[in-house]
């Protein structure tokens, strides 16, 4: 009989699993429904950059990166006057874009991001901005955060994003106890209902820009203030919230 000739096998390599996430802390639940509706009655779910299509907020939230969005506010109605569509940008004099961005800090960096993310959204997506995470996250410049804010503000798909403001408060308010971006967007989510993801996102960041200072957090002021563990204008004691 003629041997048999073994055929290797493709062993499919097994799907990664996410990190195991740590406990939320106590109360954490209660706090954050609590959080989702007084922000809701102080603050619209908006974005402070200003933009007109998602085209340009997607740009304007690349540039907006270790600066102000007042700061790109002032620079992007030239920077579209001159590249209104991903074509015209993607095809930019990189020493013109530089000029144009340069208050926003870091403008060689953010100068190749720009044109680099309107170059692939030519190549893979025809200039049309994808209305999904996966494909969003393909771009160079885009991450978890920054695609979470183009899917809500510009599509109105659900997304909760983490930036310093909002790492610092979910932090502070209790809700989470862990540093990790990814792990505070999976147990947040896990708390709030779907609708609100975009709108908690937003109003935090507002409230962190606003109320909750990083280095001077004006909480005689703040109506989170009966139930934040880290309030500074109560006591220990009264700051506890029933787990429920």
């Amino acid at each position: 009989m003629p041997a048999k000739i073994a055929t290797s096998r493709r062993i499919k390599p097994k799907p990664k699993r996410k990190p195991a996430l740590p406990r939320a802390p106590r109360g954490a639940r209660i706090r954050a429904q609590l959080t989702v509706e007084r922000l809701r009655e102080l603050y619209p779910a908006v974005t402070e950059l200003t933009h007109q299509d998602a085209f340009q907020l997607l740009i304007a939230t690349i540039l907006s990166a270790q600066t102000t969005d007042r700061s790109v506010n002032l620079i992007t109605p030239k920077l579209f006057g001159l590249y209104p569509t991903p074509l015209d940008l993607a095809g930019a004099d990189p020493a013109k874009v530089q000029a144009i961005i340069k208050p926003t800090g870091f403008f060689r960096s953010k100068t190749e991001r720009i044109i680099s993310a309107s170059r692939k959204l030519i190549e893979l997506f025809g200039g049309v901005v994808p209305g999904n995470i996966d494909d969003l996250v393909k771009l160079p410049g885009i991450g978890r955060k920054t695609a979470n804010v183009i899917l809500g503000v510009g599509f109105n798909v659900p997304g909760f994003a983490v930036d310093t403001h909002v790492k610092r408060l979910t932090n502070l308010l209790g809700l989470v106890k862990t540093r990790d971006p990814e792990k505070i967007e999976r147990l947040v989510t896990k708390m709030v209902p779907r609708e609100e993801w975009t709108g908690l996102s937003l109003r935090l960041i507002l409230h962190g820009r606003r109320v909750c200072i990083a280095r001077r957090p004006r909480c005689e002021e703040c109506l989170l203030n009966d139930f934040c563990p880290s309030s500074r204008t109560r006591s220990k004691q009264m700051r506890k919230v029933s787990p429920g």
